[in-house]
């Protein structure tokens, strides 16, 4: 079982802890830098961003902008296409993908927990040394570059 102690995590008034020399994403097996790396932080926020703009012009078009389709609609989308594709549209156009690092469950579990613990939005600012966030913690997944 995965203990996390409150050394190994950051928040953004700190940041994420580290260590002199440690590699973001070696102890989850990720490379250091290149493909299948931890993805930059400032994509993840920006992916978000093209997603939820999505959904709030879908939301717009079909149902005349109502908050709660707003949020359906980015459920939807990510429990959707996490488990098929791998990445939401807005990991897709900036080159990401959300890959399994631990464990053994089906994709569908996976990206629903990460979509639930995202609306959340604490597990979203608090991250452990390998620049992971808690809901990618919690789902045992990995933001990675293409």
């Amino acid at each position: 079982m995965l203990v996390i102690e409150r050394k190994d995590l950051g928040a953004w008034l700190e940041g994420a802890p580290h260590e002199t020399g440690y590699v973001k994403g070696s102890s989850i097996g990720l490379p250091a830098e290149g493909p299948g790396s931890v993805a930059p932080f400032w994509r993840r926020p920006l992916s978000m961003v093209i997603d939820w703009g999505l959904c709030m012009l879908a939301s717009a078009l079909v149902f005349d902008g109502d908050a709660l389709a707003n949020l359906v609609l980015f459920v939807v989308m990510n429990v959707l296409f996490l488990t098929l594709f791998g990445a939401t549209v807005g990991q897709f156009v900036l080159k990401l993908r959300v890959r399994p690092v631990r464990g053994r469950s089906p994709m569908l579990l996976r990206s629903i927990v990460r979509t639930v613990m995202i609306l959340l939005l604490l597990p979203a600012v608090v991250w452990n040394k390998d620049a992971q966030p808690l809901h990618d913690v919690a789902a045992g997944t990995a933001v990675i570059t293409v």
